[in-house]
């Protein structure tokens, strides 16, 4: 399994696509930060609350802030789950993947373990980023930069989230071997579909009290615990460790089928 999974991250890091995504983690992270720490930290307008302006308190302004590129961060570990295992169908390494290591369930176990790592290596690439621009951004402002443990902890939990959608990209590109068709219909998914679905729901009661808080994103919003909007129309969120497991369970059922798939399929 050792030399499973270091064949694995040595497939990844030989390549040039990896120090390209490390670097467009930590600008969009650096990026989103400053933005957000100028913009929830503008004097609160009643006006603005009443027609649903996020509003927090200290801690969820930072969590805020130095989570701000966490959808752009999750995308990209999207791209790489799939990039993990649709490259080797695209490239037909894929039979001598299977060949070196014969026990299948161990050669996806070994992708599973090696994108946890990649996972939480962009992660701290992530939040060097977030932090350095964010607590600089908010600090300039009057802003506490780090007002209580729970951002720590929220931080700790971005680099589990990162893992996860890692894991929802493998399963992905294992259920839909063509490479192209898996990226554009997992990035439509999450930029242009759940975003479209979840404003949708919140116009239907039901929807926006049992469905909205259960998608991918809004399980992830609940995890960094950050500001939420207080307008009529807000879903209500679960709480971190909710927003954990459900985020979670995406990832088990998605990789775990894509998994048992790729154990039984012939890909010769």
């Amino acid at each position: 399994m050792t030399a499973a999974v270091r064949s694995e991250l040595r497939k990844f890091f030989t390549t040039r696509l990896w120090w390209g995504m490390a670097i467009a983690m930590f600008v969009a992270a650096a990026a989103f930060s400053t933005i957000l720490g100028f913009v929830y930290t503008i004097a609160p307008d009643p006006e603005a609350i009443a027609a649903g302006q996020p509003t927090g308190d200290p801690t969820q302004i930072a969590n805020s802030v130095y989570t701000g590129g966490l959808t752009m961060g999750l995308t990209l570990m999207l791209v790489i789950g799939i990039f993990q295992i649709g490259a080797e169908y695209r490239h037909k390494t894929i039979t001598g993947t299977f060949l070196s290591t014969p026990v299948r369930t161990r050669a996806m176990g070994a992708k599973v373990v090696a994108l946890f790592a990649i996972g939480a290596l962009y992660g701290v690439v992530s939040l060097v980023g977030s932090v350095l621009a964010g607590a600089i951004v908010l600090s300039s402002r009057g802003a506490d930069a780090f007002p209580s443990t729970e951002v720590v902890r929220t931080l700790a939990l971005s680099l589990l989230v990162l893992g996860l959608w890692a894991l929802v990209g493998l399963g992905i590109g294992i259920l839909i071997p063509n490479q192209v068709a898996a990226l554009l219909i997992s990035i439509g998914v999450v930029w242009i579909v759940e975003p479209l679905g979840t404003f949708a729901l919140t116009y239907w009661e039901w929807g926006r009290e049992h469905v909205v808080m259960y998608l991918p994103q809004a399980a992830t919003n609940a995890i960094v615990s950050g500001v939420t909007q207080q307008n009529a129309n807000a879903a209500p969120s679960l709480e971190w460790w909710g927003g954990a497991l459900t985020l979670a369970a995406y990832a088990v059922v998605l990789a775990g089928f894509g998994v048992w798939r790729t154990t039984r399929a012939d890909i010769s």
